[in-house]
């Protein structure tokens, strides 16, 4: 996903951007060094030259390895590239209770502890929100972008307990039963033509049958804790949506939706 970022905020192939690899496994090699090179114009500073604000918000993970500490450079930070605001973190992952939060160019705390409630999904849904209401108080009219990246659905898949709760029981059948189950589901909505026919097991992957009981339990959670986890960044998103309906800017703004992970 890393690659395609970068090809979506340049419109430049992975190779031209050096990212043909994530950045902490960069080698010497030409396009595969993580260093996009500033002749490559983001997407954002063509926007802020025709008069747009832009913002980031959660992970970015497009910055050399060797240069997301607080002694820079901060070049290729979002700031150095054409981002007026960022909220987030710089690398691949982070905690999501103890996240390592960067805002502009600085380290910051959450604002509350995991017991106090804290999540990250929340928090840069927080942040979004501020940072659209903040220019639209003064500006009602000036557009803006903004690239809203989670950390979910990458690992860590961390949620509060209650939202992996609520789907208790629906995986113990397994991920076969679990996969024809949504292919059929598919197939019933129109997604998948009625004539398609499921694709081979991951050979890699060890028959649900096959699996200890100790086993399809803790997998069985593990798919309980995604399902919740990805409700749960459904929920905040929807948060952000209903920000727009309510400020009347839903229907003027243009919603691209990019699934990774």
């Amino acid at each position: 996903m890393l690659t395609s970022r970068s090809c979506m905020l340049t419109g430049r192939n992975h190779h031209s951007n050096n990212m043909a690899c994530i950045t902490e496994g960069s080698t010497g090699y030409p396009g595969y060094n993580g260093y996009i090179s500033f002749e490559n114009g983001f997407l954002l500073e063509i926007l802020l030259q025709h008069g747009y604000n832009t913002y980031t918000i959660g992970k970015w993970h497009l910055t050399p390895a060797d240069q997301i500490s607080a002694a820079g450079p901060y070049d290729r930070w979002p700031l150095g590239r054409g981002f007026e605001r960022f909220y987030g973190f710089l690398g691949a992952e982070t905690n999501q209770y103890y996240p390592e939060l960067i805002y502009d160019n600085h380290s910051i705390d959450p604002s509350k502890t995991p017991e106090e409630g804290y999540t990250l999904n929340e928090d840069i849904v927080n942040r979004a929100i501020q940072f659209i209401a903040d220019s639209k108080q003064v500006a009602p009219s000036k557009l803006f972008f903004m690239y809203f990246c989670p950390g979910a659905m990458h690992a860590p898949h961390h949620v509060p307990k209650e939202w992996a709760d609520k789907y208790k029981g629906k995986f113990d059948d397994g991920w076969k039963a679990y996969r024809e189950r949504t292919f059929s589901r598919q197939k019933e909505l129109g997604i998948t033509p009625k004539e398609t026919e499921l694709s081979r097991n991951d050979p890699d992957v060890e028959p649900w049958g096959q699996c200890s009981s100790e086993e399809k339990k803790l997998y069985a959670r593990m798919m309980e804790v995604f399902a919740g986890f990805l409700e749960h960044t459904d929920y905040h998103i929807g948060r952000l949506l209903q920000f727009l309906k309510d400020v009347d800017e839903f229907e003027n703004t243009l919603i691209m939706v990019i699934s990774g992970n």
